[in-house]
């Protein structure tokens, strides 16, 4: 990759725990947050001061978007808080890697304590031929970005 090259965004992997999520078709959501504090004042003269400083960092959340597949893992994941509800045993931790055209991990976005929150499942319709595809939301507790 040459200086100053941007690198192309559809080429990741997914990471959940230590098994690789296939079939993924789009991750949207990836934000870090912070709240803003609003600090007003007046100044010895009378005169109003407004601060903003950074408050407490948010938690987020994502959406995979995937072919709706045979793959199993991923599945059972999504399975235990879902259908179980036991989101205390299916925290995970997620990497995503954002690779560059020769496949090398150029950077990694780990979600800390993730866990499905959400699932949506492929519309069907009869006599279309698109790709069956699932959606997951998944909710996370801190984000680092390497």
């Amino acid at each position: 990759m040459a200086e100053g090259d941007a690198l192309s965004t559809h080429i990741f992997g997914v990471q959940l725990g230590g098994y690789l999520v296939e079939s993924i078709q789009e991750i949207s959501g990836l934000t870090v947050e912070e709240e803003v504090v609003e600090v007003r004042q007046v100044s010895s003269d009378g005169k109003q001061i407004i601060r903003k400083q950074p408050g407490a960092r948010l938690a987020g959340e994502i959406t995979i978007r995937r072919g709706l597949d045979k793959s199993s893992e991923f599945t059972n994941w999504i399975k235990e808080t879902l259908n179980k509800g036991a989101v205390n045993t299916a925290r995970q931790n997620l990497t995503i890697e954002i690779k560059d055209s020769e496949g090398s991990t150029v950077r990694r976005i780990q979600l800390m304590q993730g866990w499905a929150s959400k699932w949506e499942g492929p519309s069907l319709n009869a006599g279309e031929s698109s790709a069956a595809t699932e959606s997951v939301t998944i909710v996370f507790e801190e984000i680092v970005i390497e």
